[in-house]
């Protein structure tokens, strides 16, 4: 019998409930079947409707259209990356400066959102540049990838002016606002960088209540009584405050960071670690201490920052990477640093929550392997859900010459054990 049946859905969103062009329109469900779950259960889980409808011990579920054979893969919820820069990301490999070009910029963003997709993140924020040279033409740019990609991926944006106080702050500020009126849903910035940190936070907190947006602001967290300020200033903000990368917290003596912890946790900040390596909205390096943001309440989220651009010239995009350094560099249990790049991203960027359990989106990724951290030390093969369908395939198959020697140690392979349908 099934283990979880349908139930009234725990959280709700306009994307992730809707049907039309990027839903399952036609009713159609899929079976996932033979899957393993972090509890060790193997299950079938059948979903529609964009949500997981039932999970039912394996064998038990059926369906009435496609089915993907899980057998030999772990089952999570799927991994959400809350600090992208699609308007500099795959840069670094071109001659010459940056184009910000706007097919440039739509084109670098909407590969960079596939690759990432192809890793197992079906929602994804991205930073982006306004003002200066750029205007508002990257932003309309990424904006037109997000409409491309609807139905594989869900992008939201973050404005990000340079300046925002003093005379030359006027302009920033006004490219702002425009910035939300085009479709940027998250306002944010690099306070470090204006003259007056502190009237720049202010600024983009005024206009956030204006419009009701989340706060996205990179610091790099190196001056507590900045990062006071700021948590005294973002206390209570409705519907958010996150910040990142914060890598200077981690160099600050340890009862002074503590104390900065405490408050960004009073305050109900989340913070974005980016332990795969720096942005682009910064050049200080070193990651966030997550332990003792964990310890104090803080919601920890990890991100992957720079996808080969300047600033990280080799960054992969992976959130499974991302999860595997907190855990063998920054000591996290593996389900913690899983959290991190999952269920914790998704909170940070105010998406429902998912579990493996009926009446839960259906955004989902199966890892082959049989455990979690496995999964995260040798996490080749992937198969992605979104809104209920398969939308990203990856097959890794690794074999060994044949000899005696590998028929004798039973050496083990890297492949699908299982044939998988793909949904019609």
């Amino acid at each position: 019998m099934p283990d979880s049946q349908p139930q009234q859905p725990h959280s709700s969103s306009s994307s992730s409930g809707s049907s039309g062009s990027s839903g399952r329109s036609d009713g159609s469900d899929l079976l996932l079947c033979g899957a393993r779950l972090t509890d060790g259960r193997t299950v079938d889980v059948r979903l529609g409707g964009g949500r997981i409808e039932a999970v039912g011990t394996a064998g038990s579920l059926t369906a009435h259209s496609a089915r993907v054979d899980l057998a030999g893969y772990l089952l999570l919820s799927a991994p959400a990356e809350p600090h992208a820069h699609g308007d500099t990301a795959l840069s670094a490999d071109g001659d010459g400066p940056v184009s910000y070009e706007a097919h440039e910029v739509q084109r670098r963003t909407t590969e960079a959102a596939l690759l990432q997709l192809g890793h197992g993140a079906t929602a994804l924020r991205s930073h982006v540049r306004v003002g200066d040279v750029q205007g508002l033409d990257s932003m309309g740019a990424v904006l037109q990838a997000r409409r491309a990609l609807r139905g594989l991926a869900e992008l939201t944006v973050v404005a990000m002016p340079r300046v925002l106080t003093g005379l030359a702050g006027a302009d920033g500020l006004a490219m702002l606002r425009d910035a939300v009126k085009m479709g940027a849903s998250v306002v944010g910035g690099c306070p470090d960088l204006d003259p007056d940190p502190t009237g720049y936070v202010e600024a983009v907190l005024e206009v956030a209540s204006e419009h009701g947006c989340p706060v996205d602001l990179h610091t790099d967290g190196d001056d507590p009584a900045r990062l006071a300020r700021l948590a005294a200033m973002a206390g209570g903000l409705r519907p958010g405050v996150t910040l990142g990368p914060c890598g200077g917290l981690g160099r600050l003596p340890t009862e002074v960071a503590s104390r900065a912890a405490d408050q960004l946790a009073a305050a109900g900040v989340s913070v974005v670690c980016l332990p795969q390596g720096g942005c682009s909205g910064g050049d200080r390096r070193g990651t966030a201490p997550v332990r003792l943001l964990r310890a104090a309440g803080v919601r920890v989220a990890a991100g992957s920052g720079a996808l080969r651009d300047v600033s990280n010239p080799v960054g992969r995009g992976d959130p499974l990477e991302a999860a595997y350094l907190l855990a063998s560099r920054y000591g996290l249990r593996a389900g913690d640093a899983y959290d991190a790049v999952s269920s914790s991203a998704r909170a940070a960027l105010g998406l429902p929550e998912v579990r493996v359990e009926a009446g839960f989106p259906a955004e989902l990724l199966a890892v082959r392997g049989d455990r979690l951290d496995a999964a995260l030390s040798l996490a080749y093969s992937r198969i992605v859900v979104h809104r209920g369908r398969v939308v990203a395939r990856t097959s890794a198959v690794r074999e060994y010459c044949n000899s005696a020697v590998t028929v004798a140690l039973d050496l083990p392979r890297q492949g699908r054990t299982g044939r998988a349908e793909e949904p019609s």
